[in-house]
């Protein structure tokens, strides 16, 4: 059988660069496994070869992704490969929106197998995995060996073309394809199994699992808005001029909280958006338009609202994974709590 050809793409830092102060490092090419390639080496045995390493700043990436991509096809290209290992990149946002990218750029312009690995929470899981193979990781590197050992074997199968199992079976994060699959016993047969094996309080599974979707009840309407603390949370990514703490204008991974003491409106002068999954140019020339300072300062008074919170909590919505997006709304809502805030008015885009 043929010895395939594998090129490796990591970030800098697990091509031993560095952390943040090297992130912005252009992409570049050494020959041979470097860093986790070492691993991945092993894993895949005498079945192949990591012939190359590619690598790019997670910065650098991110913030010129079209360069970072098209860089990074030249130097693959180059290296003539059957397969493209990504990573893995945990939960690293940037990194795993990285792999994500570069996988599927891959995969349409030069028609080899490619596949990453991160965790599920990772927002390039959320975006890409109907798109590309990802194998599920851990949280951190320590679970890299294992990670890599299923990399590995599940990129084997997909640049020979051999049959590819189940996400369970494989490893791989579920991609939200239904296929056929023929097996001998009837369906009847099959669904009285399950049945009596949840009765037995047995382990069983289903062949059709549901999207679980969470249901929030309504909270208890605020009893009189002329006495309440009411506080503004906004998903239109309204930051400071300049947005001094660096939060995402995508896929975000934290939220930010900022002070509105003396601030009677929002000037374009002082504050902006930063989102980056609408035209912000509107809410540019006037930031009042997502986050409505200059009116609830007129209710506050007129006395129709009891008083504005001197606080207001932010973050971007656009392509925020929905793990993310539950840990935000916990941690912000004690924050709120913790201030005996009676009320939140919530804008979005």
């Amino acid at each position: 059988m043929k010895k395939l050809r594998v090129v490796h793409y990591v970030n800098q830092f697990f091509a031993g660069l560095g952390g943040e102060e090297r992130a912005a490092e252009r992409p570049q090419v050494r020959t041979g496994p470097v860093g986790p390639g070492q691993a991945l080496q092993k894993a895949l045995g005498d079945a192949a070869d990591v012939v190359a390493t590619v690598w790019c700043g997670d910065d650098f990436f991110n913030e010129h992704e079209g360069d970072a991509v098209a860089t990074l096809n030249d130097l693959i290209r180059a290296h003539a490969p059957d397969l493209l290992v990504a990573g893995p990149a945990f939960n690293s946002g940037r990194y795993g929106l990285a792999c994500g990218r570069l996988c599927t750029s891959v995969a349409e312009t030069l028609g080899i197998a490619v596949v990453t690995g991160m965790l599920p929470d990772n927002p390039g899981a959320e975006l890409y995995r109907q798109r590309v193979h990802i194998v599920a990781s851990g949280r951190t590197p320590m679970s890299m060996g294992e990670t890599i050992q299923r990399m590995a074997a599940l990129g084997l199968k997909l640049a020979r073309k051999e049959r590819i199992g189940s996400p369970s079976a494989e490893g791989y994060i579920a991609r939200g394809l239904r296929c056929s699959e023929l097996v001998s016993a009837r369906a009847a047969t099959r669904a009285v199994d399950m049945l009596l094996k949840s009765v037995r309080g047995e382990e069983w599974e289903t062949e059709w699992p549901l999207p679980i979707y969470d249901r929030v009840p309504p909270p208890p309407p605020v009893k009189d808005v002329r006495r309440a603390t009411l506080a503004l949370v906004t998903s239109g990514g309204i930051v400071p001029k300049g947005n001094p703490d660096r939060i995402e204008s995508s896929y975000a991974t934290k939220w930010l909280k900022y002070s509105l003491v003396g601030v009677k409106e929002l000037t374009p002068d002082g504050w902006q958006s930063i989102h980056g999954g609408y035209d912000t140019s509107k809410a540019n020339e006037d930031p009042n338009r997502v986050l409505p300072i200059d009116v609830l300062r007129e209710l506050e008074n007129e006395g129709a609202i009891g008083r504005l919170l001197e606080d207001y909590w932010v973050f971007v919505g656009s392509g925020a994974s929905t793990t993310n997006a539950r840990r935000f709304a916990t941690e912000m809502a004690r924050d709120i709590v913790a201030n005996s805030v009676e009320g939140v008015i919530f804008t979005a885009t």
